[in-house]
């Protein structure tokens, strides 16, 4: 890696997962543009995202982070950007409610329209054309046309982001994420699902307390916390050139930020050495998540960790764990106890998405809701026999009545995802899953905190 850090100086670097633009000129000139925009999230946002996050690398929190798999400009609708944020704070009282430890609360929201591919084209009854990379490269629909990466796109993403954005901070300070509304927060068709029952008696509790509280003279009126909470957003930091652009100097700390996200991520597939993606995130203040798959050797992840993070700032850089079912014990152990052994400060979180995608009998990506699960149990598990904080979830997810993933208390079979499959790319757990795993992961937060106490009075 250079020595100097520069917004461009990715540029010198190996680029992968990036769309070749058919002219240059006009991507020059868009990139100008977006660079006189206003930055979509501030330096102090992310700052105090770091500070929470700490607080999850320290055993005191835990993040929970999930969102669509891509955003897209078809679905975009106030309602489904409420369905999803209402879910994820069903997710996060749950979580609260057995752990005891404040949740860090972080959308896949107003900006993951850009994703890699396996192949930089698909093939389909002959015809070769680009593959869909996002709704901020090119589009779903299988034409020249529509899969010609455009840079007008990378526009239209920033004008929606912004828009989410503005929706979702007048959610989280406004009254709906006003824990007097966990009874609202029950979405229509949850009665469909076998967790229902069980929120609603959580809901139940939290309402006595709360009217406990306030005869105390403790009310959201005395105590802001209980009527609204931080929300964050984040996004993979895929489409550089975008990236940069709304990369700016804090006029407090001269620092740069990414202020497209409050927080990026590097995915398994562009953290090779001497990546440009690598390159970029180094030098910005965000945190910074990185996914840590299979292929990973203990001496790439210090060398990464060192990288990204050279100051050992806790809150600085999440890990974010994405095996599959089968090898997460197998894998897992060596670099856990290689983190753990150098003192480097980290967060680690479960993705139990990407490591489990099989296809259907019908020929419809999906992924179990069985090996979702047992991910999440040996990742906990894995890490309470490492004596380390399983620090968070990291989940793609949508507060729609999709049909995706298979499994789970609804049953979804092979026969039934053609009912409701609806992403633009990868499979996501439907609203009732979701609230299933955050039942399903108290369980592993409950183990793990009757391990903490153990040792602490030991």
């Amino acid at each position: 890696m250079t020595t100097t850090w520069t917004p461009d100086s990715w540029r010198d670097r190996e680029a992968r997962q990036l769309p070749v633009y058919p002219d240059a000129a006009v991507l020059a000139a868009t990139e100008a543009e977006l660079r006189t925009y206003p930055p979509l999230v501030f330096a102090g946002e992310a700052r105090d995202l770091t500070a929470q996050l700490a607080d999850v690398a320290a055993g005191k929190a835990f993040l929970m982070q999930g969102g669509d798999c891509a955003e897209s400009f078809a679905d975009f609708h106030p309602n489904n950007i409420r369905d999803t944020f209402r879910v994820l704070l069903q997710m996060a009282v749950v979580l609260t409610f057995a752990s005891k430890l404040p949740v860090v609360k972080v959308g896949r929201m107003a900006g993951q329209f850009a994703k890699p591919r396996s192949g930089d084209t698909e093939t389909v009854d002959g015809v070769e054309l680009p593959s869909y990379r996002g709704d901020n490269i090119n589009g779903l629909d299988f034409t020249a046309a529509s899969r010609t990466p455009d840079p007008a796109r990378m526009m239209r993403g920033y004008m929606q982001s912004a828009a989410t954005l503005n929706l979702l901070r007048a959610f989280a300070s406004g009254g709906y994420a006003s824990l007097h509304q966990v009874h609202q927060w029950n979405l229509d068709f949850g009665g469909r699902s076998l967790w229902s029952e069980q929120y609603q008696a959580l809901a139940d509790r939290i309402g006595e307390a709360l009217d406990f509280m306030a005869a105390c003279g403790i009310s959201p009126e005395t105590v802001p916390q209980l009527k609204g909470t931080s929300f964050f957003t984040s996004h993979e930091a895929l489409l550089l050139g975008y990236e940069q652009a709304l990369t700016r100097q804090d006029s407090l700390t001269g620092d740069w930020y990414d202020t497209s996200a409050h927080m990026l991520w590097i995915g398994d597939r562009t953290r090779f050495a001497g990546s440009a993606h690598v390159e970029f995130l180094r030098g910005v203040g965000n945190p910074i998540g990185l996914k840590v798959g299979p292929s990973i050797t203990v001496d790439d992840l210090l060398r990464l960790t060192d990288t990204l993070n050279p100051g050992n700032v806790p809150g600085r850089l999440t890990l974010i764990a994405r095996f599959g079912a089968d090898q997460v014990e197998g894998a897992l152990p060596r670099l856990v106890r290689a983190i753990a052994r150098e003192g480097r400060s980290v967060v680690w979180s479960c993705d139990p998405m990407h490591g489990n995608t099989v296809k259907a009998a019908g020929g419809y990506k999906t992924r179990p809701f069985d090996l979702i699960l047992r991910e999440v149990r040996s990742f906990f598990a894995v890490h309470r026999a490492e004596g380390t904080h399983a620090g968070g979830i990291h989940v793609e997810m949508t507060g729609q009545d999709v049909t995706e993933c298979t499994g789970g208390a609804i049953a979804i079979t092979d026969e039934g995802l053609a009912d409701r499959y609806e992403t633009q790319c990868d499979p996501r757990l439907n609203a009732s899953q979701a609230l299933e795993l955050a039942f399903l992961l108290a369980d592993c937060l409950k183990a793990e905190k009757a391990d903490r106490d153990h040792r602490a009075a030991a």
